[in-house]
């Protein structure tokens, strides 16, 4: 049975893509297949694959408007099991023009669905910082929600609005959507990171993971080699602590 996981937060550099490519790459190790697919404009994830937006022929936007099916338009990568569905800039374009057309917030889960089940043990979705067509597309087609959310005043202040538009998709589109939060760039050596986790750790004991993603300059530099984290400094901590979210997710499910 596939999981689709969505990666958001409205808040830029939280580590979002990072996220979607180190967990995916963690998953693959331990035997999984998986597809990442890209819905932000900015097409971050496809350039950390090594591909070079402006060159595709094909993206994911031409799933979203029914001009090709997910799997015609996805790429394999350089590690065993993973895929990518990627975009570019058109996405900009594509948003906005879906946006009032019946049915636009299934356009996404309508094309997983075609895929059929068993293709891939899980699915990742990367968005865009904004709550706009593209993720909402990302939450109705989504098992499980993850948050992933520095341990900042600001940030975690913006957590709580958040969730409420979590809760609209749960009333509106999908009911079965779960929420978790995931501690990303985190400083120990910064008391205010330590204090803000304790207090992150006590209010969201219930969907707040275990595991933690430090701060890892191994992490920043891995997307420009087109690499993720675990084929780019595979003994790092942050290829560690990846691989012990991606152990978390299996163990403990949704």
């Amino acid at each position: 049975m596939t999981t689709t996981i969505t990666i958001s937060n409205q808040k830029g550099g939280v580590a979002k893509t990072t996220t979607c490519l180190s967990l995916g790459a963690s998953l693959c190790e331990m035997g999984h297949f998986v597809l990442l697919i890209d819905l932000d404009p900015q097409a971050h994830l496809t350039l950390s694959m090594g591909l070079r937006p402006k060159e595709l022929r094909r993206t994911v936007g031409d799933a979203l408007l029914r001009n090709n099916s997910l799997v015609s338009i996805s790429r394999e990568s350089s590690v065993c099991g993973l895929d990518i569905a990627p975009a570019n800039q058109g996405l900009i374009v594509l948003e906005k023009a879906l946006y009032g057309q019946p049915g636009f917030q299934f356009r996404l889960k309508k094309g997983l669905d075609a895929m059929g089940d068993g293709l891939y043990d899980f699915i990742l979705i990367d968005c865009p910082p904004t709550f706009g067509t593209l993720t909402l597309n990302a939450l109705t087609a989504a098992d499980v929600f993850i948050i992933p959310i520095q341990c900042e005043y600001f940030a975690a202040h913006s957590l709580v609005s958040y969730m409420r538009l979590v809760r609209h998709t749960q009333e509106k589109t999908n009911p079965g959507l779960s929420l978790r939060v995931l501690v990303t760039m985190y400083d120990r050596r910064n008391r205010i990171c330590r204090i803000t986790l304790e207090q992150m750790q006590r209010k969201l004991d219930h969907i707040i993971f275990n595991t933690i993603i430090e701060v890892d300059t191994k992490l920043r530099e891995s997307p420009a080699s087109g690499q993720p984290i675990t084929l780019y400094a595979p003994k790092t901590r942050g290829a560690e602590q990846y691989r012990a979210l991606a152990k978390e997710l299996l163990n403990h499910g949704r």
